[in-house]
């Protein structure tokens, strides 16, 4: 089928290369004219494992191409992928739906024939009944359409493999004819045993929502046990092994450490209390886990305080600074509000990334005391304490002599437990993990 993706970011990026993968003819539109010039040029604007060689590939074989003309894109395309972003009002966390809106607008004024409207941007339960009103309300009632909710469920850093292997495809309509367009989309998926779901419209929109919360929550729970074996003298590690044998519970989601981030959980936590408040219901568990996170990612700084009593002029590496490993994604990263802290404290910050220091660099206030290394081991030149925020692999193999020349003082923050405590106290570190 010819399919079109309106917004070429994160989602429609990775959404219509997986399309093109499996068979359909796809063009990616935008209306930022900087970032399709990129993609037309084979350079990758975000950074996700497997996407660079798969939409290269792709192009090459004619089955996508990118546009910034969004008219022409509607035109030619049989079913419509709707992929904007939908960002937090920073002061409540509702859906900013501006750009949703936009592309519906834009979808009516084009509607020359029978087209389904496919939204994949993560947006509060009844956002298709506003976005089909505004579609009748500019093409009028003679034009045939549906609108369907298709939300996604791709994990940064193995977003590719998630599209391709989905656990299971949402897909929320009320149409008949649009429930054998996206079965015609989808049949590769069904073909590889992947199940298609189909619910109601609100419905899909709540499982979006309702699983990254419950996802959210249960990182939230296992970091509040292990805040709490600190002070029992007992390990994270082994009570979340036990609870994961248990099928009700799963092992996924139970590894402790200083709060979530990321472009989803953060926001769609906001976004659901606040959608929940305007129903009049008050979403309690998700109250508390908002404000479990935002204490969690301050973790390290009250255990560098204890540890070095004050923080002014004492040099301190941070190891991370993506909110979680293969992805350059630094948006509600606690390594971001840990060295904003650590510098209004006075300290010195030495930090290092992979991928995400650019992006970073972007969002940082600029700060003399603030540097860049190389590599993560000149981060910690002449460090009094090393905090690990991200659990990038190459970490995971550091070599505590090594560390130890290095230092000026023998601390470790293990903000991820990527350590194990026995090791890093043999080689006459100060360990600290979380909940170990």
């Amino acid at each position: 089928m010819k399919l079109t993706f309106v917004g070429s970011g994160y989602v429609g990026l990775v959404s219509g290369a997986c399309m093109a993968e499996i068979g359909h003819t796809v063009i990616c539109a935008d209306t930022d004219r900087k970032k399709i010039e990129l993609l037309e040029q084979g350079k990758i604007p975000i950074y996700e494992f497997g996407l660079e060689e798969l939409v290269k590939e792709n192009v090459s074989q004619g089955r996508l191409s990118f546009t910034a003309d969004i008219d022409y894109a509607l035109r030619e395309a049989e079913a419509v992928f709707l992929g904007v972003g939908t960002p937090p009002d920073p002061e409540t966390g509702e859906a900013d739906l501006r750009y949703v809106f936009a592309v519906a607008e834009t979808f009516a004024k084009n509607l020359d024939r029978y087209r389904v409207l496919i939204n994949k941007s993560t947006v509060p339960v009844g956002t298709a009944e506003r976005i089909r009103d505004i579609v009748r309300s500019i093409a009028g009632d003679q034009k045939a359409f549906d609108v369907v909710s298709n939300p996604e469920f791709l994990r940064e850093g193995t977003a590719v493999k998630d599209f391709l292997n989905p656990d299971r495809v949402v897909v929320g309509t009320d149409s008949d004819r649009a429930r054998a367009v996206l079965e015609k989309i989808y049949r590769p998926v069904a073909r590889a045993g992947r199940p298609i779901l189909f619910t109601d419209i609100r419905s899909a929109e709540i499982i979006k929502y309702a699983s990254n919360a419950f996802l959210a929550t249960k990182i939230a729970f296992i970091n509040e046990v292990a805040n709490f074996c600190a002070l029992a003298g007992g390990n994270v590690k082994e009570v979340a092994r036990g609870m994961g044998f248990d099928p009700r519970i799963g092992s996924r989601f139970l590894s402790a450490g200083v709060g979530f981030g990321g472009s989803c959980f953060p926001k769609d936590v906001r976004a659901l209390i606040h959608t929940c408040t305007q129903y009049g219901f008050d979403f309690s568990i998700l109250k508390a886990v908002e404000a479990s996170n935002d204490h969690q990612k301050l973790l390290p700084l009250g255990i560098l305080t204890k540890a070095l009593g004050s923080l002014q002029g004492k040099k301190i590496a941070v190891w991370g600074l993506s909110f979680k490993p293969r992805t350059d994604d630094v948006r509600e990263a606690p390594a971001l509000l840990l060295i904003e802290h650590l510098l209004k404290a006075g300290a010195v910050v030495a930090a290092f990334d992979p991928v995400a220091t650019e992006n970073a660099k972007a969002v940082l206030p600029s700060d003399e005391h603030l540097f860049f290394a190389r590599d993560f081991m000149e981060a910690v030149d002449g460090a009094e304490a090393l905090v690990v925020v991200t659990e990038w692999d190459e970490f995971r193999t550091a070599a505590f002599s090594q560390l130890a020349l290095r230092m000026a003082r023998k601390i470790i923050v293990d903000g991820r437990n990527i350590f194990e405590r026995s090791e890093a106290e043999a080689a006459g570190f100060t360990y600290y993990g979380v909940g170990v």
